[in-house]
């Protein structure tokens, strides 16, 4: 495109009759005002379309202050509604804090998008260029390479990058034809950051060599979107067959007929739609081996910072790292209230019911978990069964078997929490009884 102006904006927009508000991401710097200023221009073709501005303060900056009300007086004179949200954008410990920023600042904005919403970025080509650049120094797959997409579901809504058509210089010669006042961030002059190292010293080594460098690179990263899409419809033909015991689990046996590409493929699938942090490579590497095609017996554990993998009985189960548990606890627990579990486990509660569960006579018991050796004669059995055999004919899984709540009444197994009563503390059919439950959340 020769230049940047309102017009062509209006073409990139999303095009969607569910459209019923605009959220622009207003910095204050010069591509977020000069999206802004043209958003604002277009008002008057976009009838029972509401345009506003969000605004962040990632608390980072002792200008932060200044800033925010600099978006909140530009906005006022363009007659655009302005949200002001203050964050605090310090990285964690081993965190970027160029990923902080960014994950603080999508995550608060999230709460403000609705149904029918779409946000607005001002994402550039040269922004583009950068993401893929970096993508391939991280050694990303082809979804890292894709870079940046035009558009994407975002929170109940949508989110737009309508300017990756458009250079950083386009948008700087819009700004300075309409004589936009915006904010000049130190910290984007800072080569510390990885972004802002490829901007000032290596792209412009580029651009002298091949000028059409960010144009071209931009574009290398729409390749790999469309080839990303067609791998994903190919993972999720996969992911569906694939499907284990039960919902969110992976037959181990299917993942064996694929050849090790889509293994990946498929793996990569999975983790995604659990919503879970992406591993590395070495880490899918690693459930291949470790899991995939270990011993049948086996149950591996392969962790990464958010997430973790096992295996049971043919199948891989993903899911958050499970929090060390104290299996030597022991509470007091008055039937009539209901019981915090430790270390965040989730409550037990007790509900008065007809001819079945705890004998109501039954007041207290002491909860405790699992040693190891217990047994007991579940309610309508001629025998005892090990505590052992009991989870695995319930298909407990071996990772929760020491979190399962035992109630024992006067050293005796009485209860074990969602798998049976134990004789002789079953309620008769004529008597009230206690029905336990064990509550996650």
């Amino acid at each position: 495109m020769s230049g940047f102006s309102s017009q062509s904006l209006f073409t990139l927009l999303p095009q969607s009759s569910t459209i019923r508000r605009y959220w622009i991401a207003y910095s204050g710097g010069l591509d977020s005002h000069v999206l802004l200023s043209a958003m604002a221009a277009l008002k008057g073709m976009m009838a029972g379309v509401e345009v506003r501005a969000v605004h962040v303060n990632h608390s980072l900056s002792s200008q932060a202050k200044e800033w925010a009300l600099h978006c909140q007086n530009v906005c006022e004179e363009l007659q655009i509604s302005c949200q002001q949200l203050v964050v605090d954008a310090h990285p964690e410990k081993g965190e970027s804090p160029e990923a902080a920023a960014r994950n603080a600042r999508y995550q608060v904005i999230a709460q403000c998008i609705e149904e029918g919403d779409c946000l607005l970025t001002a994402h550039h080509q040269d922004d583009q260029a950068e993401t893929l650049l970096l993508q391939l120094l991280r050694g990303s797959g082809m979804q890292g390479l894709a870079a940046m997409p035009v558009q994407t579901s975002f929170s109940q809504g949508q989110l737009a990058r309508p300017l990756l058509s458009f250079s950083r210089q386009q948008l700087r010669e819009y700004a300075e034809q309409h004589q936009l006042n915006w904010i000049e961030d130190p910290s984007n002059a800072e080569t510390d950051f990885d972004r802002n190292y490829l901007r000032h010293e290596i792209m412009p080594l580029l651009q002298i060599r091949w000028p059409s460098a960010s144009k071209v690179i931009s574009r290398s990263a729409g390749h790999h979107a469309e080839s990303s899409k067609l791998l994903n419809v190919l993972a999720e033909q996969d992911y569906r067959a694939a499907t284990g015991h039960q919902q969110g689990t992976l037959s181990i046996s299917f993942i064996k007929q694929l050849d090790v590409a889509r293994q990946r493929l498929l793996l990569r699938y999975w983790i995604s739609q659990l919503k879970l942090p992406m591993p590395a490579s070495i880490h899918i590497e690693h459930i291949l081996h470790d899991a995939v095609n270990s011993a049948p017996d086996a149950v591996p554990c392969i962790s990464w910072p958010g997430g973790e993998v096992r295996r049971y009985q043919g199948d891989l189960y993903a899911m958050l790292p499970l929090e060390r548990f104290d299996a030597s606890l022991e509470m007091l627990w008055h039937l009539d209230s209901p019981l915090k579990l430790p270390q965040n486990s989730g409550y037990l509660i007790a509900k008065r019911v007809q001819g079945k569960g705890l004998d109501c006579d039954i007041t207290q018991v002491t909860v405790r978990f699992r040693q190891g050796g217990e047994s007991c004669r579940p309610a309508g059995s001629n025998c005892s069964k090990s505590l052992k055999k009991l989870f695995q004919e319930k298909n407990i899984q071996p990772w929760l078997r020491d979190r399962v709540p035992l109630l024992y009444v006067e050293n005796q197994l009485a209860v074990v929490v969602g798998i049976c009563i134990c004789e002789p503390y079953r309620a008769k059919e004529n008597r009230e009884g206690w029905q336990i439950q064990k509550i996650n959340h």
